[in-house]
């Protein structure tokens, strides 16, 4: 295990999947990389409200976001841990995995939401897609610890 990438949403889990990449970047001397996906700039057909708020409203949340994304790295790096950060807009599992596939990673750290059948069946798990569709080893951190 040289490059791990965690893929980090900043829901509630995101700071066990930031630690449980840490600890395994510290244990393998591995290279980690934190991913946020952002949702892809939607299309402005048919907003009634002017686009230019919206697409204020949409920068000041991706500024805030690669702020955080970049304070995390930072304490990483801190600690002695190679470490970058990335903030792509895309599809989340689409993203995921070309990013796993650019970057060499040989292992990505995700977190599970722990929603139910209802929820994955009408909207889909971004962490079971991964799943599904990666050639490398995932590490999925539940949001539920034991």
């Amino acid at each position: 295990m040289k490059k791990l990438l965690a893929a980090l949403d900043f829901s509630p889990v995101s700071d066990q999947v930031a630690a449980q990449a840490a600890f395994l970047a510290e244990a393998f001397s591995a290279e980690l990389t934190l991913l946020h996906v952002a949702a892809p700039d939607p299309d402005f057909v048919s907003y009634e409200a002017g686009p230019q708020t919206v697409r204020d409203t949409r920068a000041r949340k991706l500024s805030d976001e690669h702020r955080k994304l970049q304070e995390l790295a930072d304490e990483l790096r801190g600690r002695g841990i190679p470490t970058k950060a990335l903030l792509i807009q895309g599809p989340t599992v689409e993203t995921i995995l070309d990013e796993t596939k650019k970057l060499g990673a040989d292992t990505i750290v995700i977190g599970s939401h722990g929603h139910g059948a209802l929820h994955r069946a009408l909207l889909g798990s971004v962490s079971e897609g991964v799943v599904r569709q990666a050639s490398c080893p995932i590490h999925v951190v539940p949001s539920r610890t034991c």
